[in-house]
């Protein structure tokens, strides 16, 4: 593996790590919040907009995905 895949797999993986904290203090449990945050086709914006306007996590999730 180069230097720059081992980079770039490192620098992906802490992006997932964000987006998992992001949605955790959004109100994700830490399930669900495993299961969004590598899912980039996922906006996480929306995800948390869906918990900020009342919106359950458990139906945030089935709205997602």
């Amino acid at each position: 593996m180069s230097t720059t895949q081992v980079e770039h797999d490192h620098t992906h993986e802490l992006v997932i790590r964000w987006r998992r904290h992001e949605l955790r203090r959004a109100g994700y449990d830490s399930k669900q919040a495993s299961q969004l945050a590598p899912r980039f086709d996922v906006d996480l914006h929306h995800a948390v907009d869906l918990l900020r306007q009342g919106c359950t996590p458990p139906l945030a999730m089935r709205i997602l995905l």
